[in-house]
């Protein structure tokens, strides 16, 4: 599984914020077979402010950008959710060009299955 951490802006509106959390306690049962069908596996989005942070995992070997392509292109009942949260969020700095969210560099993990001190030289490790 592969997994990517998106970013974008909601429009500094407390109408615009609230419309979006409101919409996301019932999506549409269309997007998420959506989403399932394009290959995410998991996916939880977090809210600061009007700064949302996207967490997806995704089947192995599949490209994020061309599955969401797929996914918005999938249904007019797709294309319609996406219409409708794009027009609540304003595009950070590292979008694609005409897009809105932005790919994040993964700067630091701590994974349950690899102790961090096995990433350390062996150096720097304690007895």
């Amino acid at each position: 599984m592969k997994r990517y951490v998106l970013t974008v802006d909601l429009r500094d509106d407390p109408e615009a914020i609230a419309a979006y959390r409101e919409h996301h306690r019932r999506v549409w049962p269309e997007v998420l077979d959506s989403l399932r069908t394009v290959g995410v596996r998991n996916m939880d989005i977090h809210l600061l402010g009007r700064r949302l942070v996207m967490v997806v995992v995704m089947e192995d070997g599949l490209d994020i950008t061309r599955a969401f392509a797929r996914h918005a292109a999938s249904s007019p009942r797709v294309a319609e959710w996406e219409r409708l949260m794009r027009s609540l969020q304003e595009p950070v700095e590292g979008a694609e060009p005409g897009g809105s969210w932005a790919l994040m560099d993964e700067v630091f993990r701590l994974d349950e299955e690899e102790p961090p001190a096995a990433r350390w030289p062996e150096r720097m490790r304690r007895p």
